[in-house]
């Protein structure tokens, strides 16, 4: 029987695993790096042991000191998560062979499924469906296009799609080295690359009695950068046959390796309909939330239940129910490029949260689930994965479940860094995703309208709110508000300037403050109240009310109707502003991971070469070289730490001296 349980993670996941134990009378213990000393998960725990340092590869992914503290602690059993050591075979064999109970499949499944290669020659021998390996050395134009991958992992990481022979070698230099930095193996391997394809997986949970369950279907088509974003269960629209099938090849991976325990068999289903084993992943899924609803099971709650040997609740498994819907809210700006965000998380609000379970095999009750490793105070910062929180929707029908999530996220107050709110927002009321035709190219074809700038009329509106909320906490004193010095004489008009957050955009909001308040003197405006925290307007006969928060020289404007974030102008200067032409700016908080072959001081270089590579947040990035020219400066070097604005390198164009023009 398991008392004591570690969880060898962070943030939401390990907060998600302890709110199960706490159901269980099970005590929990978290690891965390200097960087988490007061963060939530560490909060939560009974007892928490620290891991020195900030980044990863010194804490996290340390077994020796997870084990170490493991014992330390008097925990009897580890939980690796998602992530970071979760599918070490290692590791699991180090907390094993401590006297630990692993929390996880059998050493030898883990070993079979950690290379993709192997566990597809293992998948052929079991009769599930492949696609052929292309051998990247004697691929053609009519092998193309491919998709690179990294043998040993996944979530995104040395993936790349190769559309022209030309690029295939540098491509491949490319993947492997990020493979080696995320994975420490190099390996990497081809296939074909389905175009519009769909990610669909079976959820299958296994116990040592030869009991096997095939929990339904998840689709995960909408991803960026290979990393999903938005996942549903069931996968809509699939034939029963398509689906029957799936079940039969996910129980036939499972027994093929003797699995036990909680695990995901990922495949592709091309536009024909045939399905394509990706892989197995030997852990708890970031999405299992969705299946839980479904089915009415605790996942985390069977995965300890297999660990003490006991067997799965019946030879079936409960009949599903509904349709949920999970959404990962990150900080990162979709408009550009997905680059990660930090900073303070102000406050993180999700209506309709559900209260905890009732109990390890509880069936969710239709509603909202907020599972999160934050709240409003924490600070997101840069050496972890940029998302905040998942939020699930479970309703009767995927229509009203899709409604349900849409709607959560847009009343949601999310105060802080620029996150992908809208564009979740937005993906869910797509006419593509409400009619179910889902593929992995959604954001490819979609993202320029899902991350364009909103309604501008709205926006103003919304600017305006802020400016008489910042006029009204101006104008307040000992709690009662005086509007105007004279009695009988208005004010002269004021001025607020904004800047919307992300896209860019200004407003100038021009108000006056009288003996009867606040007015606004554009056409159709009616200020009907006007308090530091809340403003309420009345255009063309509507009347909206907006909720107003202000830190430092950020307002967070919250309406109904979705969130805006304004910046009073001016504001500070941006690093860009105070650097010579031609100056490569780190545009995010990072570590170098590499530089351009033979890159050095006095190199030629081309516009848009790519010359560091800049990994933050588990996601790499690409610094290109912004014109042609000489590389004038470098200090940029592997392994150095930069903050957002930090010089990385110049690169000087030529100038042409008339003198030494040649005559017609």
């Amino acid at each position: 029987m398991i008392k004591s349980l570690l969880v060898a993670n962070r943030g939401e996941i390990a907060c998600r695993i302890f709110r199960t134990c706490r159901a269980l009378g099970i005590a929990t213990v978290a690891v965390y790096s200097d960087a988490d000393a007061g963060a939530l998960h560490v909060r939560e725990a009974d007892t928490a042991v620290r891991l020195p340092g900030a980044a990863p590869a010194d804490t996290y992914l340390r077994g020796d000191l997870v084990v170490a503290a493991a014992l330390a602690a008097g925990a009897d059993a580890v939980h690796p998560g998602y992530g970071f050591l979760s599918e070490n075979a290692d590791f699991a064999a180090a907390v094993q062979d401590a006297g630990l109970r692993w929390i996880g499949p059998p050493v030898k499944a883990i070993e079979l499924m950690a290379s993709k290669t192997r566990a597809k020659e293992l998948m052929a021998a079991a009769g599930v469906p492949l696609l052929a390996p292309v051998d990247p050395a004697a691929a053609t134009a009519d092998d193309l296009p491919l998709l690179l991958k990294a043998a040993a992992g996944g979530g995104g990481r040395g993936m790349r799609i190769v559309r022209e022979l030309g690029d295939l070698p540098v491509e491949l230099t490319a993947a492997a080295a990020e493979a080696l930095s995320a994975f420490g193996d190099g390996e990497v391997f081809a296939e074909p690359y389905v175009e519009r394809g769909r990610h669909v997986e079976v959820q299958v949970m296994a116990d040592e009695h030869d009991g096997v369950w095939a929990l339904g279907t998840r689709d995960c088509s909408l991803q960026r950068r290979h990393q999903k974003v938005i996942e549903e269960a069931p996968a809509p629209g699939l034939p029963d046959e398509l689906r029957e099938r799936l079940h039969e090849a996910a129980v036939a991976a499972a027994r093929a390796v003797g699995y036990r325990g909680a695990g995901t068999v990922e495949f592709l289903v091309a536009a024909d309909g045939r399905p394509y084993f990706l892989e197995m992943n030997t852990r708890l899924q970031v999405e299992h939330p969705v299946t839980e609803a479904v089915f009415g099971l605790d996942l985390v709650a069977l995965q300890l239940r297999v660990a003490e040997g006991e067997p799965l609740p019946s030879a079936e498994p409960p009949s599903p129910a509904g349709h949920a819907v999970e959404a990962r809210l990150y900080a990162e700006d979709p408009a550009r490029d997905w680059q990660p965000q930090t900073g303070a998380l102000l406050s993180l609000e999700v209506p309709d949260e559900p209260g905890a379970r009732r109990g390890a095999e509880a069936r969710l009750d239709t509603g909202v689930r907020l599972d999160t490793g934050y709240t409003g105070g924490d600070t997101i910062g840069v050496h972890y994965d940029p998302m905040i929180a998942k939020v699930i929707a479970h309703a009767p029908t995927r229509t009203e479940a899709v409604r349900l999530l849409a709607r959560a996220l847009e009343r949601a107050r999310v105060h802080g860094p620029v996150t992908n709110r809208d564009l979740l927002v937005r993906s869910l009321r797509h006419p593509d995703f409400v009619g179910a035709r889902l593929d992995t190219g959604f954001y490819d074809r979609h993202l320029a309208e899902l991350t364009a700038a909103r309604d501008e009329p709205s926006a103003r509106l919304a600017a305006t709110a802020a400016a008489l909320a910042e006029a009204a906490r101006n104008a307040t004193t000992g709690g009662v508000a005086r509007f105007g010095a004279w009695r009988n004489l208005a004010s002269q008009p004021q001025v607020r300037r904004y800047r919307s957050e992300p896209d860019g955009g200004e407003h100038e909001i021009t108000y006056r403050s009288g003996r009867d308040g606040l007015s606004v003197p554009d056409d159709g405006v009616r200020v009907v109240s006007a308090a530091p925290g809340r403003v309420t307007l009345e255009t063309d006969g509507v009347t909206r009310t907006f909720h107003v928060a202000v830190h430092g020289d950020r307002a967070y404007v919250d309406t109904t109707t979705g969130a805006y974030t304004f910046t009073a102008l001016p504001r500070f200067t941006d690093p860009a502003d105070r650097t010579e032409p031609g100056s490569l700016l780190a545009p995010m908080p990072g570590t170098v991971v590499r530089l351009a072959d033979g890159l050095a001081e006095g190199a030629a270089v081309e516009a848009g070469q790519p010359l560091i590579w800049l990994e933050a947040m588990k996601m790499e990035h690409r610094i290109l070289a912004p014109a042609s020219g000489t590389l004038t400066a470098l200090h940029a070097a592997p392994g150095l730490q930069v903050e957002v604005g930090a010089l990385l390198a110049v690169v000087t164009e030529p100038t042409t001296d008339p003198s030494e023009e040649q005559p017609v």
